[in-house]
């Protein structure tokens, strides 16, 4: 009983969050991908290591929702970064960690599957001290991987 609290807690917490992001657009960066769930989560594993990123881990957010008894599709959350980059700026600002490594969510929609990512540029103004460059660099490089992916359909 208290994990499916603690589920639904979560779950209001994440529409709140996303119903903000939905209020500023341009902090998510979103593609939709014509492939199937599998070719997409493959294409895109794929597109995030030659871009020069590694995959830390990816995790299931299906199976939490449909034990919580909500019905939901395929839905993961790949996260990725460079180990040494990430090391360096959680050292420095422990208040980044929460958005260290960078993530995609990927879910299926119907006959497509979406793509989905925070703007790492809007972190840019909030941590004055670490440079630009930093965040503009991750933010063409999901970019890119988002491309990446949809070119391999």
């Amino acid at each position: 009983m208290m994990a499916k609290k603690l589920c639904i807690h979560l779950l209001v917490s994440l529409c709140l969050a996303l119903s903000a992001f939905t209020a500023q657009a341009e902090e998510l960066i979103m593609m939709r991908v014509t492939q199937t769930f599998p070719e997409t989560m493959v294409n895109l594993q794929s597109a995030i290591i030659k871009t020069g990123y590694k995959i830390s881990r990816v995790q299931r957010v299906d199976i939490g929702l449909t034990k919580s008894g909500f019905k939901t599709d395929k839905y993961r959350v790949v996260f990725f970064g460079k180990p040494e980059e990430i090391e360096m700026l959680a050292s420095k600002h422990s208040d980044l960690i929460p958005y260290l490594p960078l993530k995609i969510s990927i879910f299926s929609e119907n006959n497509d599957t979406i793509l989905i990512s925070n703007s790492p540029l809007t972190l840019a103004g909030f941590y004055k001290d670490i440079p630009n460059e930093i965040f503009q660099r991750w933010y063409k490089d999901i970019n890119a991987i988002f491309q990446l992916t949809k070119n391999t359909e």
